[in-house]
């Protein structure tokens, strides 16, 4: 009888303040969510909470992250240029093969032990090591390779992620050999804790659920733009561009007219005001301001394809491959395309795939200006657009065993402007950067 009367009390409670239940339920939900959203504001304010796109592994975290754990015998600053890292000087034989690094005396590791050249666990498979003592690594070639000083620029750490930095790792999570979290402590115990999501789309999800309260360097700022309360703040990034590549093996994007063509018909102005004119930086000491800048130019795009050969004028249409986030980008292009008479088949893929037509992407510039894997006719794999040019394999050849800086650089002025007259891929623009902030 107890039980059955304790029943009925509660039955009518409930039924008696039922608004008032619902009420305090959803108050609860509120401020859960409330307080999930502020509490590093709460708890602590010395941490930064930050989201990245990517699944990373330890050895190929973002260099932004790396960099703040540690250095590499060398660094290399915006222009491209070597500066001293761990290593106070470096020399190099006459030959072009021999590099010996001698290490800074007044660095240590943070565990605050002196940095020795045991230490630095350098293995490359064409290359020996040689350590003749504790301030002394020598690095010895089987060929000439005037851009290893960039190569050794990546940041080396003792054990695990012990390095050199202002910040050390003071905690990591990983699941099947990626990382998921990364803390990172100074020494005035201010904390950044890096999660790591598989998409921007996912990063974004985990700032609205309060997961994070800094996204860093996402493509698109949509929809949080909407949002009040947020600081957004946008960059150029330098060190890529978007573009069409053309498959040269392509019946007909191997021709060379018609490439040109579909490069003047794209109007990039109305992409971006950052415009990419070619594969190296602005920002580098070898980029070449005076290459052809292939302005939108409709009559000459016209005039250009009444010069290809009528057999490669159909009707098929061009098969156009791009990422989800350059959708818009491709439709632009299509759109450009078709004044010129030419049809467009757009596809969206998550990856980049090992044969297409031509392909809308965005490609990450190498520091050095050394793109010998992405032009050279040899490389098979990171050729994506299969180009072949015994001029361009020349000097790409001779820009990596050139050790005199200026002459580096009038090599790679001539490379910049053979390739892009040669038209592989037509240079869109230099992709905006967005970091977005809770106030």
């Amino acid at each position: 009888m107890s039980l059955r009367y304790l029943i009925r009390l509660i039955t009518a409670f409930v039924v008696r303040f039922k608004a008032l239940l619902l009420l305090g339920i959803l108050i609860g939900i509120a401020m859960f969510f409330a307080l999930n959203l502020y509490k590093t504001k709460i708890t602590d304010k010395n941490t930064e909470r930050i989201g990245v796109s990517g699944k990373y592994a330890f050895e190929s975290l973002p260099t932004s992250i790396l960099n703040l754990i540690g250095e590499g015998l060398t660094r290399i600053d915006e222009t491209g240029s070597i500066e001293a890292g761990l290593a106070s000087s470096w020399q190099y034989s006459e030959d072009g093969k021999t590099w010996t690094f001698t290490l800074d005396e007044n660095k240590v590791w943070q565990d605050g032990k002196k940095i020795t050249s045991d230490d630095l666990k350098y293995e490359f498979s064409d290359a020996q090591v040689s350590r003749p003592d504790e301030k002394t690594i020598v690095f010895t070639l089987q060929n000439s390779f005037s851009p290893f000083p960039a190569v050794v620029a990546k940041p080396i750490f003792k054990k695990g992620l012990l390095g050199t930095g202002e910040w050390k790792v003071v905690k990591a999570r990983t699941l099947s050999g990626k990382v998921e979290q990364l803390t990172l402590e100074d020494k005035s115990g201010n904390k950044k804790i890096f999660k790591f999501y598989p998409s921007e789309e996912r990063t974004k999800l985990a700032f609205k659920l309060g997961q994070v309260d800094i996204i860093e360097k996402v493509l698109s700022p949509e929809p949080l733009n909407k949002w009040p309360n947020l600081l957004i703040e946008k960059e150029p990034d330098y060190g890529s561009f978007v573009a069409v590549f053309f498959n040269i093996q392509d019946k007909k994007l191997g021709e060379k007219t018609f490439r040109q063509a579909l490069n003047y018909a794209i109007d990039k102005e109305k992409l971006s005001s950052d415009r990419a004119l070619d594969s190296i930086s602005p920002l580098s000491w070898a980029y070449n301001p005076q290459v052809k800048p292939y302005n939108y130019d409709l009559d000459r795009a016209k005039e250009l394809y009444e010069g290809v050969p009528k057999e490669l004028k159909n009707d098929e249409p061009i098969k156009l491959i791009t990422i989800p986030i350059l959708l818009s980008v491709a439709e632009k292009v299509a759109v450009d395309w078709e004044k010129l008479g030419i049809k467009t088949q757009i596809q969206v893929l998550s990856e980049i795939p090992s044969e297409y037509q031509a392909l809308i992407a965005i490609y990450e510039i190498p520091k050095d200006p050394d793109q010998y894997a992405m032009w050279h006719s040899t490389q098979s794999s990171l050729n994506i657009t299969h180009y072949q040019s015994p001029r361009i394999d020349k000097l790409l050849e001779d820009g990596r065993t050139q050790l005199n800086k200026e002459e580096r650089k009038k090599i790679y002025l001539d490379f910049q402007r053979f390739l892009v007259e040669d038209s592989p891929a037509a240079f869109l623009y230099h992709p905006t950067l967005y970091t977005i902030k809770r106030k």
